[in-house]
């Protein structure tokens, strides 16, 4: 029987034929997905037992699609977070599930420094203002010899510290899950949440989205932030309680915030982040370098090669 393979991820392969091309070679069928927006359960239920594989973008896979599969034996996750796929359902039926961890971390990073420089420095509001015939001096702030809290320390978290510490930036970091050396990172200070929280001039938040971390910022924890901190987060939408921060915002006990990505996503238009001009928002997009992407989907790729040879493919969650 051929090898089907179902692609939901729009960036897979988008700036290089070399992904598809391995599925050719090794004569693996794919076909991507028909529909522009994210699929639903029902459209899962419509052709899930056309396939052997997915290669899933942000789609939300639940338990009623792999409870109901005839055929799937493996979903590639397109990216790091799995919050997406029930993994519960996927371990009961026998289904694989990998992801693609650390590979997009200097771009997240990047991308992350980018949205500090602008959300300080007031950028996007200048070009803005440019555009509109208008000639503003808009005055931001340093970065220099400011604190920036670094929530989560992993991959990206290390090198947000690297990005801060060539700025001059003094770093705290807070991460219950430390493992491994941390002998190049002398110059980060690790403290506790609440400790960050009291003295960050910025804090980053760098976490995958779990029961754990679900409204991680709630609005104790905006209320412990100084006043005039900013936030940057972009890691899940769901770490932080977009409401509570909307009133932190709006009542100015914070300088402005930096979000890369919101609990629902397109971003809804009656958001009422969407209306504070202290807000930056972008669409998801920290990992979207072409180098990431590209080796995001040479992983994937590979790994249905692998696995329907008969190996164990790379970074197996369950």
């Amino acid at each position: 029987m051929a090898i089907n393979v179902l692609i939901t991820s729009r960036s897979f392969s988008q700036v290089s034929d070399e992904p598809v091309k391995i599925l050719r070679e090794n004569n693996i069928n794919y076909k991507f997905k028909e529909k522009p927006g994210l699929m639903e359960e029902k459209d899962f239920l419509e052709v899930i037992d056309e396939f052997d594989a997915i290669i899933i973008g942000a789609d939300k896979i639940n338990g009623n699609v792999l409870n109901s599969s005839k055929r799937l034996k493996l979903i590639c996750k397109h990216g790091t977070g799995v919050d997406n796929i029930d993994i519960e359902a996927a371990r009961k039926n026998g289904i694989i599930v990998t992801n693609v961890p650390a590979t997009n971390s200097n771009a997240v990073a990047d991308f992350t420094f980018g949205l500090i420089i602008d959300l300080l420095r007031k950028i996007s509001d200048n070009i803005i203002s440019v555009r509109n015939g208008e000639w503003v001096k808009t005055i931001g702030v340093d970065i220099y010899g400011k604190t920036i809290g670094i929530i989560g320390f992993g991959e990206i978290g290390k090198r947000v510290a690297k990005r801060a510490i060539g700025f001059d930036m003094n770093v705290l970091a807070y991460d219950p899950y430390l493992n491994g050396s941390l002998n190049s990172f002398s110059h980060v200070k690790f403290v506790d949440m609440d400790l960050l929280l009291r003295s960050s001039d910025i804090v980053t938040i760098h976490v995958p989205l779990n029961q754990n971390t679900i409204n991680l910022i709630d609005e104790d924890e905006l209320n412990k932030m100084k006043k005039g901190a900013f936030l940057v987060n972009t890691s899940r939408g769901g770490i932080v309680n977009e409401s509570a921060l909307y009133e932190y915002l709006k009542k100015g006990h914070l300088a402005g915030a930096a979000l890369d990505v919101l609990k629902v996503e397109p971003a809804p238009k009656n958001n009422p982040l969407l209306t504070l001009e202290n807000v930056l928002i972008t669409s998801h997009i920290a990992s979207y370098s072409k180098e990431a992407l590209n080796a995001v989907s040479m992983i994937c790729a590979k790994n249905v090669v692998k696995f329907f040879s008969g190996q164990s493919p790379d970074f197996i969650v369950a």
